[in-house]
């Protein structure tokens, strides 16, 4: 257990410095950086677009983000990953709004690969999906959907407020409880 905690500290280090010498204009540090996080960014991205040509093409304008802002990682105060994949859901979802409202064009049908997972990826999506379905099954019926809905589906706050007659704080406060109960699960 503590090796663990040791290599997970070693990790956070390790990113912690690629993102400050990422700011300085190191690129050497921006492509090790890119090699630590892009497989889990990019599944961010897959997952809320659902499209992989879209998901890639974010996954890019994303890390141009992140080459750009580097100097203001430490500002917010999340670790470095969670900061990362904050810029990762919140681009993905800025283009999911943007493709329903019709601003950017769709990509046509017959060029899309397909987005299939291969068979172990598709077990091992199984089985986390079985877990997390298994934890929203234990939240409130709406506060369940309203968190798919949030992130799964990129609706804001403002819409999901308006959908279930609350008050934006208080969609606010269910979508943060949820969260902390799912993730209380997810570690059982």
């Amino acid at each position: 257990m503590a090796t663990m905690e040791r290599a997970g500290a070693a990790a956070l280090e390790e990113l912690e410095e690629l993102l400050a010498r990422t700011a300085m204009g190191d690129r050497a540090a921006f492509g090790r950086l890119y090699q630590l996080t892009s497989a889990k960014l990019f599944g961010i991205c897959l997952r809320v677009l659902s499209k992989e040509q879209e998901a890639e093409d974010a996954l890019q304008e994303i890390y141009v983000k992140i080459w750009c802002n580097a100097d203001r990682y430490r500002v917010v105060g999340y670790s470095p990953m969670t900061w990362l994949i904050t810029i990762a859901r919140n681009h993905a979802i800025d283009r999911l709004r943007k493709r329903r409202s019709g601003s950017a064009p769709l990509e046509d049908a017959d060029t899309v690969p397909d987005g299939a997972p291969g068979p172990e990826a598709a077990v091992l999506a199984s089985s986390e999906r079985a877990a997390l379905m298994r934890c929203l099954g234990e939240l409130e019926r709406q506060r369940a959907e309203a968190v798919q809905r949030a992130y799964l589906l990129g609706e804001t706050y403002a819409e999901l407020a308006a959908r279930y007659s609350v008050p934006v704080n208080t969609m606010r406060t269910w979508l943060r409880r949820s969260l902390m109960k799912l993730r209380e699960c997810l570690t059982r």
